[in-house]
């Protein structure tokens, strides 16, 4: 018969080699958390909030189980020390009455799902040096109202994130991307999200929810086909994009031309110094060197950062005018079906 385990302690635990981390693989929130950061968002609108998320990783799944509102910059004092000492009077109430006060990431409303920018990969970086599984949840609060469901997780990829660390933004050139491997898609990676509600919760859910009473005049509402407001916006916003994407490689395409006339000055300065060098060597004179240095400085090669933030802001309004425009198709068949059973 083998030998029981002896239990092992602390010290013991700790000396053991860590295993390699699992990869996140999904983020489950509480019913109450989805309700209160869909609320502060609505609340709010048009203005965009953000709020800290709390909860437990384990293992792949991140689990978020509550939430609490950021003061918003158009509160009196809301400045960033005011900030600060309320996230932690709150962390601090939180821990009083046990409830859980890790921080896991933060939330935050778009607009038309438009959150790629420079200032939430500054948070991401920000928050990785003491949270290495962060995540941000973004809602569109407009997407809420039409009926769409508009919450999403997100996060840095790994080899984004650390060649954004080791290069900074101005650095991001596009021989850096190319050697890494990394593409406008390989920027941010979308974690799939998962709502769950404890047992109590869902007994009460199942009585106060109305019993069925079959085909009403409140069903028919849900096949309205008033696409055209969120359509329009996200067009625009998808022309603006473009135009901006347009400067960016107006600037790609002038850097190259500044390089090729550099080249040029300096190819001709060499042949033209040699030219020089021939005649002074007839003269018995001492050559000129044919590289003045600090004559040609090298051009600067622009971020593709923008570049790459933009494409992602394209990809995310073409997503949503796929989906717009393929529940419009979907009801317009479902209302040509009901029309004909009823002719």
């Amino acid at each position: 018969m083998a030998a029981a385990r002896e239990p092992m302690n602390f010290a013991a635990a700790a000396s053991q080699p860590k295993t390699k981390e699992a990869r996140l693989a999904k983020v489950q929130l509480e019913g109450h958390v989805v309700l209160k950061i869909v609320k502060h968002c609505q609340e709010c609108a048009p203005d965009l909030v953000t709020g800290q998320l709390l909860g437990l990783d384990v293992g792949s799944t991140l689990e978020v189980t509550d939430a609490f509102p950021f003061p918003s910059r158009g509160d009196e004092d809301s400045g960033a020390d005011v900030g600060a000492e309320y996230q932690l009077n709150m962390m601090r109430c939180l821990r009083e009455v046990n409830a859980d006060n890790n921080t896991v990431g933060w939330y935050q409303s778009t607009v038309m799902g438009s959150f790629q920018s420079l200032d939430l990969i500054e948070t991401f970086i920000s928050y990785q040096d003491s949270i290495k599984r962060c995540i941000a949840i973004t809602v569109d609060p407009h997407a809420y109202a039409s009926g769409s469901p508009a919450l999403k997780a997100i996060k840095l990829r790994d080899g984004f994130m650390e060649l954004y660390k080791s290069k900074g933004a101005q650095g991001l050139t596009a021989e850096k991307l190319k050697a890494a491997n990394i593409g406008w898609a390989d920027a941010f990676e979308e974690i799939p999200v998962s709502v769950q509600n404890s047992a109590l919760v869902s007994a009460l859910m199942a009585q106060v929810a109305p019993a069925g009473t079959g085909t009403g005049e409140g069903d028919y509402q849900r096949l309205g086909l008033a696409m055209a407001p969120a359509l329009g916006r996200t067009a625009e916003y998808m022309s603006d994009a473009i135009d901006e994407l347009q400067a960016e490689a107006a600037k790609v395409s002038f850097y190259h031309r500044s390089a090729a006339r550099q080249q040029q000055q300096q190819a001709a300065f060499v042949q033209k110094r040699r030219q020089e060098n021939a005649a002074r060597r007839a003269a018995n004179e001492e050559p000129l060197p044919e590289e003045e240095p600090g004559m040609f400085k090298p051009i600067p090669e622009p971020s593709q950062l923008d570049n790459l933030l933009l494409s992602n802001q394209m990809a995310a309004y073409a997503d949503a005018v796929n989906g717009i425009g393929g529940a419009a198709l979907q009801k317009l068949f479902l209302l040509n079906s009901l029309q004909s059973a009823q002719a």
